[in-house]
């Protein structure tokens, strides 16, 4: 049993894994072993097809994460190899992450924090501020997270719209949003927050022309994947101070660098990557990783599993 990411204790995989016969090792890639039967992953770990090669022996792959994209499950599923994640370990904090953003947006709160910290006192810094009530909040991909949002948003007293091409009109309405196309909801909407994976088909799903539908002073929110926004086209808009704001927990290159910088344009907001963290999300999200492998050591189907080998 292999664990390949930092945020894993081993002693405590071990306590977990007890009494099913396997050891466990703490390894970092490239990965190797005629004897290994599970891998224990995170986010910034790849799991390809080589990677496979070199564990015939390999009978689940489990990431501490809901995404999945960095493992290959179609690879792993031709070779009978379980892929498991933790699909709802931080509903909680991602809704609750998005919706503070947007409101620090909404009402500037970053940017007049900015404004008092370099020595000034303008009230007026931020611009033109919205009353929450009334004003339109659209949510894009409404599974757990979203659905959460939405939930969250309507109490508040948004006007909450919902788009999500798996859903019809009658379950978005559902959730408690009102129906929309993208274009509509991009149009229409004071906020926009972003809740979908990251495919082919939401790849670039924000760009210049999404954009551009946006209402002048509207602000966007990612928490979700950095691909799924053009970030140039993003940055141009923020300089050109037509949108009034942005939040991103999430950027191409984490952390960044002296090469890759996290951006600092105008009215952005950049987070760590932390919309997922809370001290009791940090625990589910390893401990129910490694139950999934002990599922399957015992012969039992387990819990998060995305394929179906």
């Amino acid at each position: 049993m292999l664990v390949g990411d930092d945020g894993y204790d081993a002693e405590q995989v071990r306590a977990l894994l007890d009494g099913t016969g396997v050891n466990v090792t703490e390894a970092r890639e490239p990965w190797g072993g005629e004897d290994v039967v599970g891998l224990l992953v995170g986010t910034e770990t790849e799991v390809r097809g080589a990677d496979l090669d070199r564990l015939p022996a390999l009978r689940i792959v489990a990431t501490c994460s809901v995404g999945f994209d960095h493992v290959d499950v179609e690879e792993a599923e031709r070779r009978g190899v379980w892929v498991c994640s933790v699909p709802d370990y931080c509903v909680e904090e991602v809704a609750d992450h998005a919706l503070a953003l947007v409101l620090s947006l909404l009402r500037g709160v970053v940017v007049l924090d900015r404004e008092v910290r370099g020595g000034g006192w303008d009230w007026r810094a931020a611009g033109e501020l919205r009353r929450i009530r009334g004003s339109r909040f659209g949510v894009v991909g409404l599974g757990r997270t979203g659905s959460a949002l939405v939930e969250r948003a309507a109490s508040l007293g948004f006007e909450v719209w919902g788009t999500d091409p798996a859903l019809t009109d009658e379950q978005i309405a559902a959730t408690g949003a009102l129906p929309a196309t993208l274009d509509e909801l991009l149009a229409a909407c004071h906020a926009v927050s972003l809740h979908v994976a990251l495919t082919p088909a939401t790849q670039g799903l924000i760009g210049e022309r999404e954009l551009a539908l946006m209402p002048d002073g509207a602000v966007l929110v990612d928490t979700a994947r950095p691909q799924l926004v053009d970030l140039e086209a993003l940055r141009r808009e923020l300089e050109s101070e037509r949108l009034g704001g942005a939040a991103l927990d999430v950027i191409p290159v984490e952390p960044p660098t002296a090469e890759d910088p996290a951006p600092a344009w105008p009215r952005l907001v950049v987070t760590p990557h932390v919309a997922w963290y809370s001290t009791e999300a940090e625990e589910a999200c390893y401990t129910r990783a490694v139950l999934s492998v002990r599922a399957v050591l015992e012969g039992r189907a387990p819990d998060g599993a995305v394929n179906r080998p």
